[in-house]
């Protein structure tokens, strides 16, 4: 997640702040697809390079990477989460009217080579059908650049199953990462929409940082495959992550920590296109020990400077805060997130918060569980650094808006100083094509999503094949789970091994002959059920 140009210093003026949620929650008659404004009419910055710790475009004037990432190609779905509910269009346009100037697009190694994709809703996005995850990617490049914005294309994982520590893994070794990210640069060689490749996401464990052990020094590795890239097309930005361990033994968040740049930085052989990206999250996704110091969050900034803000601060290179977001529930987080937000302002640091995609269990997003209404009080946090006030495409408040709370989602677990990481949310390997359930007039199909040791997040489809239901309940078969903790288009609870679930809101109406995508969150004690055994009345 990262960022920015000069702003004016301090809090965003009161009046400023008001017009700029408002244009976010979009009081206007014109549609979501909507583009009546600046975003219409420009097209993504171009090719960028650095000077010192300055992003410049082609005519040399300074530009602030203002991203998002919204995933879903490095799952087994091979495709932006979201596209069975919204058009890609839709996404991208709201996206652009939050202010945000850049996509950050995590992919697999795996999902490159696949020929199919799934998620994709053929009445809301017709034209993507038939597509391979590759050709997707074509689409959705070729549609930012239409909205205005560049993307940073993100090696999230090699498979679509899990993170790696390190940046190869016996089913993908270093070769074949090498010659994927070659491939991507010689097929967008011609696209400056792409304007970075993001390298591995959060190396941790045993990565280290010019260690010298060319098995697990990420420094080394990130040299390699970046002049691979930059030999491929010599104007592309090359982002590379920190790791988890420093050379002084302390650890931070996985890919968190660049303090070891300074003895020993990366040297590309095409100079001007490094850009440093650590992550950074609150203590909601874990309580590290600074969380609960007597000076937080005071003593957040020189925690920052020490690991990554001293590349900025002090004009060595560019810093892209590549990961960084919260579901603003509790107020350790919300001081966390004004303090990052007031030092990557002062510093003018670019940032890639996480995520656009609802469906983050960890952080949520910056759209509701429709995919449309837009999180106003992130929104807000986030306006010093999207610039409140600039011309924004106009996107309605829906007539009706889902209050379910977030989903899991394959978001990136960091790990703690002085504990194992948390198991990170990973997608489990089931078939979308889920499980039938048993009714009359309505059927349930099952999709495992994603699973870790202590849960998993599952997708439930729920079709009339005949005249229109309103009001439906579901009985789901899982002597392992213990709690729901989160569900969205219906509302559950567990007694003796068995989730049952009743459509609420938006998903309790099922259309004729169509069908609604509800989901629920699992607390459970044992392994995600792939196939269980549905009822549905």
């Amino acid at each position: 997640m990262t960022r920015r140009t000069t702003r004016p210093r301090g809090r965003v003026p009161v009046l400023l702040l008001l017009c700029a949620v408002l244009s976010v929650v979009g009081l206007s008659a014109a549609g979501p697809g909507a583009r009546t404004d600046a975003a219409a009419a420009t097209r993504p910055v171009g090719w960028l390079h650095t000077s010192g710790s300055t992003l410049l475009d082609d005519r040399d004037r300074p530009h602030v990477i203002r991203a998002v990432s919204w995933f879903g190609m490095e799952t087994p779905l091979c495709a932006p989460h979201g596209l069975w509910q919204i058009s890609l269009d839709d996404g991208l346009a709201r996206i652009a009217s939050f202010g945000f100037n850049t996509v950050r697009l995590p992919f697999s190694n795996a999902c490159l080579a696949a020929g199919t994709v799934e998620g994709v809703d053929a009445r809301t996005n017709p034209d993507l059908q038939g597509l391979a995850p590759l050709e997707l990617m074509d689409v959705v490049v070729e549609r930012a650049s239409a909205h205005g914005l560049s993307v940073l294309l993100d090696r999230h994982r090699p498979g679509s199953d899990a993170q790696s520590e390190l940046w190869a893994t016996a089913d993908y070794p270093e070769a074949r990462w090498v010659e994927d990210w070659t491939m991507l640069a010689e097929r967008y060689a011609d696209e400056p929409a792409v304007v970075g490749v993001d390298l591995h996401n959060e190396p941790h464990g045993p990565a280290c940082w010019g260690c010298g052990d060319p098995a697990r020094d990420w420094a080394a590795a990130a040299t390699r495959a970046g002049n691979a890239v930059l030999a491929a097309n010599p104007r592309l930005l090359v982002v590379v992550e920190g790791v988890e361990r420093q050379a002084d033994g302390q650890s931070t968040w996985w890919g968190g920590s660049l303090a070891d740049v300074a003895d020993h930085p990366l040297i590309l052989d095409v100079p001007g296109r490094v850009v440093y990206s650590p992550h950074d999250y609150p203590a909601s996704i874990y309580p590290q020990p600074y969380f609960s110091d007597p000076g937080y969050p005071a003593n957040l900034e020189p925690l920052w400077r020490a690991r990554w803000g001293y590349l900025q601060e002090q004009g060595v290179a560019p810093v892209l805060l590549g990961e960084f977001g919260t579901t603003l529930r509790t107020p350790s987080d919300r001081h966390w997130l004004d303090a990052l937000v007031g030092y990557l302002d002062r510093t003018g640091a670019s940032f890639a918060y996480w995520s656009f995609n609802p469906d983050s269990g960890d952080t949520g997003g910056l759209v509701a569980d429709d995919w449309v209404t837009p999180q106003a009080d992130k929104l807000a946090a986030l306006a010093p650094l999207l610039r409140p006030g600039r011309p924004v495409s106009p996107v309605p408040t829906p007539s009706a808006t889902p209050t379910a709370p977030r989903t899991s989602s394959p978001a990136p677990t960091p790990s703690a100083p002085t504990a194992p990481a948390p198991a990170s949310p990973t997608p489990a390997p089931s078939d979308p094509a889920a499980t039938p359930g048993s009714g009359t007039a309505l059927t349930a199909r099952w999709t495992l999503r994603e699973s870790w040791g202590a849960g998993y997040v599952a997708d439930v489809q729920v079709a009339a094949a005949g005249a229109a239901r309103s009001g439906w309940t579901l009985r789901v078969e899982d002597p392992s789970a213990t709690a729901v903790t989160n569900a969205w288009g219906m509302t559950c609870a567990v007694d003796d091994g068995v989730i049952t679930c009743t459509g609420q809101d938006w998903g309790a109406a099922v259309p004729a002959g169509g069908a609604v995508r509800v989901g629920l969150q699992v607390q459970s004690s044992g392994p995600a059920p792939a196939a269980p055994r549905l009822t549905l009345s």
